[in-house]
């Protein structure tokens, strides 16, 4: 490589740096210079997010976004595009942050950042009322019902990769080449409760979405105490803001150990989800 090459590749480098260092804290600069921070979230997904009796957008992750713009000191704005437009990355200025219950997993890692972990919830298998089932294990080669897309699937399938690693190592102890996926989290449920064994043997899923099907009279239950494994739901962001990542790190971290999370998971969820149990 001749001198005028090596001149042409050094200038190159030290623009990338300049570029790096300009985007640094702009996002976080945005926020505070415009008092709005501008969160994508989801409004069909309860008791996360939804729209209220009052057409307001509610919920769990709306009220954690709410503390978040508080102890910031600006106001909120909410978003709602498709979660594959979210779990892309590469928002443009589009909005600043997700606060939309998402899995970091080690896939979403490479495009996006996860600041901080905000709750944890349990995936439970779970049976028809009139199963005779009581131990998790004995569902190996049933037909199990999940959500696709989802880590329920990801962990039928043994390749569920999380990024977090303040959640137990994972135990594949349910194998099953009998998997049925659904195009949403009511589909295995609307099947399951039409009997045992009709469509389903046993369904994976969010402790949480099971204990609102139970409220609303389906006839089902958990298997056992066991949890299949726990899913570590976090804020994302889009790469290359650290000042922002460190700030909502902060102010998480502040939450969870003033037990404000701890409350709103109570609100919503009747059961304190921030920490592992």
């Amino acid at each position: 490589m001749d001198m005028v090459s090596k001149k042409h590749v050094i200038a190159a480098a030290l623009s990338l740096v300049f570029v790096g260092a300009a985007n640094a804290g702009a996002v976080l600069d945005k926020i505070q210079n415009s008092k709005t921070m501008t969160v994508a979230t989801s409004a069909t997904w309860p008791p996360q997010g939804f729209i209220n009796d009052k057409n307001e957008i509610d919920g769990f992750d709306i009220d954690v976004s709410k503390e978040i713009a508080k102890r910031l000191g600006v106001e909120v704005k909410f978003i709602t595009p498709d979660w594959d437009v979210i779990t892309a990355g590469k928002w443009n200025g589009r909005w600043d942050m997700s606060v939309g219950s998402m899995t970091a997993t080690k896939s979403r890692a490479r495009i996006l950042d996860f600041p901080a972990t905000y709750y944890y919830v349990p995936y439970v298998f779970a049976v028809h009322n009139k199963s005779t089932v009581t131990d998790h294990k004995a569902l190996n080669d049933k037909t199990i019902g999940v959500e696709g897309g989802t880590t329920s699937e990801d962990f039928l399938n043994q390749a569920l990769a999380i990024e977090t690693s303040d959640v137990p190592p994972v135990v594949y102890d349910v194998k099953t080449k009998k998997m049925k996926t659904y195009s949403g989290s009511v589909g295995p449920l609307d099947d399951l409760r039409l009997g045992d064994g009709t469509r389903l043997d046993a369904i994976l899923t969010q402790r949480s979405t099971l204990d609102a099907a139970v409220k609303k009279g389906y006839p089902l239950r958990a298997v056992d105490n066991a949890v299949a494994f726990y899913e570590p739901l976090a804020i994302a962001t889009d790469k290359g803001d650290p000042e922002l990542t460190s700030k909502l790190n902060e102010i998480v971290g502040q939450m969870h150990k003033d037990g404000t999370l701890t409350k709103l998971s109570d609100k919503w969820y009747g059961v304190d989800y921030s920490t592992i149990k």
